[in-house]
């Protein structure tokens, strides 16, 4: 098989490196790929959005299947398109999307089915909005309805900070479109997960829970991110809570999509908060999670390519998926400045240095003509190590990291230090 890989970050890296261990491909391609990509695929120069060229240079390489790894192009429509080309493609469709791409739709969508959420309400007025607010007692969550690459979600600790934070979404636009309107939901306490399951439309097959950070810097301190670092699986999330979330959650999701009109195919992510042993939908995604994707393919003893297919011929219940029941532990390296404004264009060292059982996905780097690997975004490298158990894990990671150099580069130092009893924080 040859295979497309859409995206260029470090779930996309870890996707590509999944799949060329598959017997059944013979080669891969990834639009637009990274430095890690361009070691063991054939980047292609294609913005995943640019959805008429990635088809048109489908059909050119012979492309047997392809795999959406960002929220863009799915948003956009690129796995309906692909459908009129008659290419197979795992992803959901645009319409399936919206449970990503719209937080009101989701939203909705929980409300009419019975699928555990926080409460809330939905505004597209501005002055609305605020006059809500104050029947509130913070802190509350903010959230734009649109995409906002993984950061618009406000947790506001006073009524100044969630009025600015609506100020900000709806009247200074700072995500665009994606702040026509705002959810205002209750704030939930308890423990964070993420479980994302393989889903066909019909059958819902979890993969291992996982935990990712947030925060930029250690003890959860400073702005949000796309995610600094992720572990899995967590201690406190047994075996029963995940066929729990997924009898209670996500199978419920993909029914409803179903009584809706929308058949989901693809991977369905549930962000959870577990409140008093009963888990909370604080949101849905539609793809692969960035970074808990690094810690959770590791983990995975079946053959990707088998499940991948399985999905986009509908016949996912005749796979059997195994796991391993090892742990495994993924620490973000940054570049300076990031999540704010940052430079690239720094040489990375160190990389050949690290332990061979060590694995280095790629997210912002790119290959020079020298052919030396140069920094080229704000999250550079998830660095990741699997082991016996999480103690095991962690050592291995961050014996690892400091052999790394970038300039300006940095990276939490607390990732999975909960899961030891080191740490009495929950969030």
């Amino acid at each position: 098989m040859k295979i497309l890989v859409v995206g260029g970050g470090g779930r996309e890296h870890t996707l590509v490196w999944k799949i060329v261990q598959s017997p059944r491909v013979e080669k891969v391609f990834t639009a637009p790929g990274n430095a890690g990509t361009a070691a063991i695929a054939e980047n292609l120069n294609l913005h995943p959005t640019d959805i008429e060229g990635l088809g048109k240079a489908a059909e050119e390489k012979g492309v047997d299947l392809v795999v959406v790894g960002p929220e863009a192009p799915l948003a956009s429509g690129i796995v309906d398109y692909f459908d009129s080309l008659g290419i197979p493609i795992f992803g959901p469709t645009k319409a399936a999307t919206q449970v990503e791409s719209s937080k009101v739709f989701a939203r909705n969508l929980m409300e009419k089915y019975g699928i555990p959420c926080p409460k809330g309400a939905i505004f597209s007025s501005y002055s609305e909005a605020c006059e809500y607010l104050q029947e509130q007692r913070p802190p509350v969550v903010i959230k734009a309805d649109g995409l906002a690459a993984g950061k618009g979600v406000i947790i506001a600790g006073s009524l100044a900070e969630a009025q600015k934070a609506i100020g900000d979404i709806m009247e200074a636009r700072i995500f665009g479109s994606a702040g026509d309107r705002v959810i205002i939901d209750e704030y939930l306490s308890g423990r964070e997960v993420s479980l994302i399951a393989f889903t066909d439309g019909k059958t819902v097959s979890p993969m291992v829970p996982a935990c990712d950070y947030k925060k930029i810097g250690d003890n959860d301190k400073g702005p949000n991110t796309g995610g600094m670092g992720s572990y899995s699986p967590p201690g406190f999330f047994s075996a029963g809570m995940t066929e729990k979330v997924t009898n209670d959650i996500l199978a419920p999701a993909v029914r409803a999509m179903a009584k809706e009109g929308i058949t989901y195919k693809g991977v369905l992510y549930a962000g959870l908060m577990i409140v008093d042993g009963e888990p909370m939908v604080l949101e849905f995604n539609s793809r692969f999670g960035d970074p808990e994707t690094q810690v959770v393919l590791p983990l995975l003893k079946t053959d990707l390519v088998d499940i991948l297919m399985a999905v986009v011929q509908g016949n996912l219940d005749r796979v059997k998926i195994d796991w391993s029941s090892e742990a495994c532990v993924g620490v973000v390296m940054a570049s300076a400045g990031y999540p704010g404004n940052y430079k690239t264009g720094f040489h990375i060292q160190g990389i050949d240095n690290i332990d061979k059982d060590v694995l280095v996905f790629h997210a912002g780097t790119k290959l020079g003509d020298d052919g030396i690997i140069y920094t080229d975004g704000g999250r550079v490298l998830t660095v990741v190590g699997v082991g016996k158990d999480m103690a095991e894990a962690r050592e291995k990671v961050y014996r690892n990291v400091p052999k790394i150099y970038f300039k300006g580069c940095h990276y939490r130092k607390d990732i999975a230090l909960r899961e030891l009893g080191r740490l009495n924080s929950e969030t």
